[in-house]
């Protein structure tokens, strides 16, 4: 039985394939600002989880104290 072939280079993923399409299509100014935006949002989401965290611990401390 023969083998397939082996590829030399790998399937490039959906996400690579968007990021060509992007490139393509958004000149630099508009990239950097849709990457600082990005960036922006996962900020916020990890502001927004230790905010939690904090009033979860600050609930549990005046149970305790209560």
């Amino acid at each position: 039985m023969q083998t397939a072939p082996v590829r030399a280079t790998p399937i490039p993923s959906f996400t690579d394939a968007l990021r060509a399409v992007e490139s393509l299509l958004m000149n630099s100014g508009q990239r950097t600002a849709r990457q600082n935006a990005w960036t922006s949002v996962l900020e916020d989401r990890r502001r927004a989880k230790d905010r939690v965290e904090a009033q979860r611990v600050l609930e549990q401390a005046l149970a305790t104290y209560s």
